[in-house]
């Protein structure tokens, strides 16, 4: 399976099932037991968040969300950069991190067309005033569309999700072309074409930056919730499978107590190196301290623009909003840890009856109940027939298109390989072959394992990735007496880090078709923030992670008798 999963020689969730055939017939499970596995808590989580993103993304709350933070941000160089990323990671939190790389992308490269276009005017309206003049009513550019009509473009770009070949970028690359952007002003001068030639190399590198700020912060952002990537399911459901008497050691707040930290700090360290690569550290030109102010009012009214066109907030959208902020209280206060939780004080005082997956499912099944339009009249309708009900805020057939089931198989078939390589006795036998690692400082096996998953994670899928290794680090954690999650955490983040090549991961391939970006662009750049990524978990973990989970113990619920 492991062989299969990392060649892709299957598809992924055929590969999944496998268990469901071999595993009965080499006589290590029974068909019932090992079919039990695929549906569990972990993916009834998994499909709740999934509901509430397809619901955020049906009715376009992500972009009003998204626009209206850059519209306070500004288009500052830099602080342009830090908007779109810190934008990007927080809608990565609760959707997709591809769909929130898709939507960001043509934002981000029609604000930049915009700031070129006018830089562009404005040197021409300094250098050669006459010919500025002549040109002032046709913009003095030759783009064959208006100036409505040139902000709007790039945003109605469609982006094939699924296309995995990205051979022909720099031809079909939406903002590539800066050669297009070509002032018709009767003066060629030498000084006119270097000037041109510098402004279209910088705007080509700030292109470049702002794309790979917005792949890179999608996938950091995704590591800071239960939610927000597949691997974190998978680690919760694991360390549920493996250690069933945990007590719920991993539930939505300790998640999100010690990754969302964690998170910023990954944020912050990946701007400012994106900043060093890309805009340097020139504070006054980063900043845009002697930026034209027509350039920037111009670049702003892209983005007021299509803010406009999303109109007034529909009672849809109000809707899942209140839906989705209740989702995220009830998660954050169902066992919070310091205090007892509502689930603790109504349901769960003896058993673990209400979980996270409980919670998102109940929220989730109320976007098919509640209409999407206010119910205005009731009986008849205005010529006499009887009226019809609005449309409920979220449709099966929506559900059935978008939501990713190849996954939910996927993480079924890692709980159905980690249940057979316990009741196998594999998990034992890898336990005892790892003990020797007991004479290394944990902290040294966990930034090599970190290292070794996020340079696996290169090549295969993060979900694959964290699949394989997860069952194998809990039996080394128990072989050498450390706890499971001092290992398994880190590296659960680690398969994440997914920055250095097109294919690695679904946001980085976007980023590379839009962005004139070269592979060696994006593995330069991506090789040094693997290492700062691996870096930051590790601090945390050895940090505030020890007093969160008890790292410095094995815990009681780890015993290794658990491993046969």
């Amino acid at each position: 399976m492991a062989l299969y999963w990392c060649t892709e020689c299957i598809p992924l969730a055929v590969t999944a099932m496998l268990p469901v055939i071999l595993f009965p017939m080499m006589g290590i499970m029974e068909s019932s037991e090992v079919c039990i596995q695929y549906l569990k808590d972990s993916n009834m989580l998994f499909i709740g968040g999934l509901l509430v993103a397809i619901a955020v993304e049906n009715w376009n709350l992500h972009k009003r969300i998204a626009l209206k933070v850059l519209l306070i941000v500004g288009v500052k160089p830099s602080l342009l950069m830090i908007g779109f990323m810190g934008t990007t990671a927080f809608l990565s939190m609760w959707i997709s991190n591809t769909a929130s790389t898709a939507m960001m992308v043509p934002i981000a490269n029609a604000v930049l067309q915009q700031l070129c276009d006018t830089e562009a005017n404005s040197e021409e309206r300094d250098y050669n005033p006459s010919a500025a003049m002549d040109g002032q009513d046709n913009q003095a550019f030759e783009l064959g569309d208006t100036k409505e009509s040139k902000k709007i473009k790039p945003m109605d770009k469609a982006i094939d999700m699924d296309k995995d070949d990205n051979t022909d970028t720099k031809e079909n690359g939406n903002i590539s072309s800066l050669d297009s952007v070509r002032p018709a002003v009767c003066d060629r001068s030498p000084e006119a074409e270097q000037r041109k030639l510098k402004r279209e190399a910088k705007y080509l590198k700030l292109t470049k930056g702002m794309s790979l700020s917005v792949c890179y912060a999608a996938s950091i952002g995704g590591t800071a919730t239960l939610t927000g990537t597949t691997p974190n399911v998978i680690l919760k459901g694991q360390i549920d499978e493996l250690f069933p008497e945990n007590g719920g050691v991993i539930n939505f707040a300790s998640w999100f107590g010690f990754a969302f930290p964690n998170m910023l700090l990954m944020l912050v360290l990946s701007w400012l190196w994106l900043q060093f690569m890309f805009l340097g550290f020139n504070l006054k030109k980063s900043f845009g301290c002697n930026a034209k102010k027509d350039g920037d009012g111009e670049a702003y009214q892209v983005i007021r623009d299509e803010y406009k066109k999303l109109g007034r907030m529909s009672f849809a959208e109000h809707c899942v909003l209140v839906i989705f902020t209740l989702l995220v209280l009830l998660w954050f206060t169902r066992e919070p840890g310091f205090i007892p939780g509502w689930a603790t004080v109504l349901f769960n005082k003896d058993k673990s009856y209400v979980t996270d997956g409980t919670v998102a499912i109940l929220m989730s099944s109320l976007f098919f109940c509640i209409p999407s339009k206010w119910p205005r009249s009731c009986g008849k309708s205005e010529d006499g027939a009887p009226a019809e009900a609005p449309p409920p805020l979220l449709g099966w057939d929506v559900v059935h298109e978008k939501m990713p089931w190849n996954i939910i198989l996927l993480l079924g078939g890692g709980f159905a390989l980690a249940h057979g390589s316990e009741k196998s006795g594999l998990s034992g036998w890898l336990g005892e072959s790892l003990i020797p690692l007991q004479s290394i400082p944990p902290f040294a096996i966990s930034i090599l394992l970190c290292l070794l998953v996020a340079t696996f994670t290169e090549c295969s899928s993060n979900t694959a990735t964290t699949t394989l290794f997860l069952p194998i680090l809990a039996s080394m954690a128990t072989a050498i007496k450390i706890h499971p999650l001092y290992v398994m955490f880190p590296c659960t983040i680690s398969a994440s880090l997914a920055f250095m090549l097109p294919v690695a991961t679904p946001p980085n391939a976007i980023a590379f078709s839009y962005g004139n970006l070269k592979v060696m662009d994006m593995a330069k750049t991506g090789f040094i923030l693997n290492f700062v990524g691996v870096m930051t978990i590790n601090i945390a973990i050895n940090t505030w992670g020890v007093p969160m989970f008890q790292l410095n113990t094995f815990p009681s619920w780890a015993n290794v008798t658990k491993f046969p």
